[in-house]
């Protein structure tokens, strides 16, 4: 792997801590005598454009400098064209990367991007899903989330103020008072088979991977490379109830609750009935749109450089 890397930088992510590692892990690329080039897009949708862009002119590799958003972004690009995504974990939540197996450190991450001889870099394929629905048509490559946690993002996306993560914590308050179980629809397709499962539930999470939210194990066996995406249901319990609970998902405790339940399928489709502002559905913590939404796992459909 010796042509040129584009660098996909979000300099927002946590705080601003990927601009201030920006510079040094293009530094740790450019080591490896590669061509070296770097993305800031005025928007995310600059930003993909220009990525877009770059895999077509036939960039060796996308490396993305951030946290799950901008790899969520980055997959937009890469999925399906065989290009290698590089990932250097510099966001509040960097999920994917840890279920992939990426160093926490940008500058060995960045070893690994560039295909430093002593990091034993591996191109791996690993699974992406897609989820389409009345918000359009994308990739994602970690969880898909549905209920009271996507609620909270809601509210937390029209809170101004307090800033970063403490409006979320702002927003969960406010949403824990008024929230009530959904009635969701279900339907998971595998192999030929279809169940439908229909009932009350405080989340729907569908999982290509174990974790989101900086480190929720919401479904702790989900593998990326195993063709199937894992789909957890938190049954309707008690508000009290739900706050015991909850904290264990950091552990992945909470899967031996009785109104927890995980299936795999390759196929889910989340339905519900209106409930005042609607039921929405985020991937990979960006937001997608109203249910219904049906997410499909693709096999292989991604290629990453990871350590060997």
């Amino acid at each position: 792997m010796r042509g040129d890397l584009v660098v996909l930088v979000n300099p927002a992510a946590r705080g601003g801590r990927a601009g201030r590692v920006a510079g040094p892990v293009v530094r740790r690329l450019r080591e490896g005598g590669r061509d070296v080039r770097v993305i800031v897009g005025a928007s995310a949708e600059d930003a993909l454009h220009r990525a877009r862009t770059a895999v077509a002119l036939g960039a060796d590799a996308l490396v993305a400098v951030g946290g799950d958003g901008l790899v969520h972004l980055a997959v937009q690009a890469v999925a399906g064209t065989g290009v290698p995504l590089g990932i250097v974990p510099a966001g509040t939540g960097n999920d994917i990367a840890d279920a992939l197996g990426v160093p926490r450190d940008p500058l060995a991450a960045a070893a690994v991007a560039v295909g430093d001889e002593s990091s034993g870099t591996v191109i791996r394929a690993v699974d992406a899903a897609r989820i389409a629905g009345e918000g359009g048509d994308r990739w994602f490559a970690g969880v898909v989330a549905c209920g009271f946690d996507s609620r909270v993002n809601e509210r937390a996306n029209g809170i101004t103020w307090p800033p970063g993560m403490a409006k979320y914590l702002v927003a969960l308050v406010q949403e824990l008072r008024a929230f009530t179980p959904i009635p969701f629809r279900i339907v998971l397709e595998r192999e030929g088979d279809t169940e439908v499962v229909e009932r009350e539930a405080m989340l729907v999470a569908v999982a290509n991977t174990r974790s989101y939210g900086a480190g929720m194990r919401v479904c702790p066996d989900a593998r990326p490379d195993d063709g199937l995406l894992d789909v957890l249901v938190l049954g309707a319990v008690p508000k009290g109830e739900f706050l015991r609970t909850f904290p264990k998902v950091y552990r992945g405790g909470h899967v031996g609750h009785p109104a927890v339940t995980i299936r795999r399928a390759a196929r889910v489709t989340l339905e519900a009935a209106d409930q005042g502002a609607g039921v929405v559905a985020y991937a990979d913590g960006e937001r997608v749109g109203p249910v219904p939404v049906t997410c499909s796992v693709e096999p292989g459909a991604l290629r990453v450089l990871l350590p060997g």
